[in-house]
C-alpha cells in the first residue's frame, strides 16, 4: 500500500497493491503496521457503509471535540468525488480544500484525520461508500459547512440542478460560520 502525500498535513491518498487474474482480484485495504510505519497512530472502532444514487451529495460534515473522527474512506461500487476541508484552527492549510475521485475501479482510499469537514457526491448511477472511524457518532457534536461555499472553491463535478441534498445539508452554514471543531 502506497501512502501519497496530498500537501496537507496528515491527509493521505492510499493506493493499495491489487493482485488480479482471471478469477478476480485481492488487495489489502487496511494494515495497522503500515499506518504506524507511516507515522499514523489510529485505532478504528467502527465501519460504516452508505448507498446513494447519482447526484446525492453528503456533506460537508464533521464531529467536534472528543467525538472528532478520523476516517478512512473508499468506494466499493460506483464512483464519487470526495472532498475535505481543513478546519483545524492554526493549521497552515486552514480553509484549504482537497478533492479526489474515488471509485471501485481505481480502489484509491482517502485517510482523513480529525479536524476536517468531509463530503462526497455520487458521479455514477449508484455508489456504495464505506468508511472506518476511530470515534462513535454524537448528534450533539456534529457540525457542517455548506457544500457550495465559494470561498472553498470545490468543483463537485455536477451542475447545481443535478445535486440532491438532504434538508439538513441545505441549511449548513458557510465556512467561518461553522462550529469550532476543538481538536
Amino acid at each position: 500500500m502506497e501512502f501519497i502525500d496530498t500537501g496537507i498535513e496528515g491527509l493521505f491518498v492510499l493506493e493499495p497493491k491489487v493482485f488480479g487474474d482471471e478469477r478476480g482480484y485481492f488487495m489489502e485495504s487496511f494494515r495497522a503496521d503500515l499506518f504506524e510505519k507511516n507515522g499514523i497512530d489510529v485505532h478504528f472502532i467502527q465501519d460504516n457503509e452508505s448507498k446513494s444514487s447519482k447526484g446525492v451529495l453528503r456533506g460537508l460534515h464533521y464531529q467536534c471535540g472528543e467525538f472528532a473522527q478520523t476516517k478512512l474512506v473508499k468506494v466499493v461500487q460506483g464512483k464519487v468525488y470526495d472532498a475535505v476541508v481543513d478546519i483545524r484552527e492554526g493549521s497552515p492549510s486552514y480553509g484549504k480544500s482537497f478533492g479526489i475521485e474515488l471509485s471501485a475501479e481505481n480502489k484509491k482510499q482517502l485517510f482523513v484525520p480529525k479536524g476536517f469537514a468531509h463530503g462526497f457526491i455520487v458521479l455514477s448511477e449508484t455508489a456504495v461508500f464505506q468508511y472506518k472511524v476511530d470515534q462513535l457518532y454524537s448528534k450533539e457534536s456534529e457540525g457542517g459547512i455548506i457544500y457550495n461555499d465559494s470561498s472553498l472553491a470545490i468543483d463537485w463535478k455536477l451542475n447545481d440542478d443535478e445535486i440532491i441534498l438532504s434538508e439538513k445539508d441545505r441549511e449548513l452554514p458557510k465556512f467561518g460560520k461553522h462550529r469550532n471543531i476543538g481538536v
